[in-house]
């Protein structure tokens, strides 16, 4: 199946489908991914769930959300 086109809309917009594409894999490991804000270039989010306290949270972060 093709990837879906990014959207061009707001930063907002295009933060949300980022989300909701790496979601499904890490509610997969029983976690799941939240965004807390976004300040200019800087998005943060928060895992959650089993994905919360997990060892492999910053490996999560750096190689699958960014």
């Amino acid at each position: 199946m093709p990837a879906k086109p990014w959207p061009q809309g707001s930063i907002e917009d295009r933060v949300a489908f980022a989300i909701e594409e790496v979601r499904p894999a890490i509610q997969a490991d029983g976690g799941d991914v939240a965004l807390v804000g976004i300040e200019g270039a800087t998005v943060q989010v928060s895992l959650q769930g089993a994905c919360r306290h997990c060892a492999m949270a910053n490996s999560t972060l750096t190689d699958f959300v960014a």
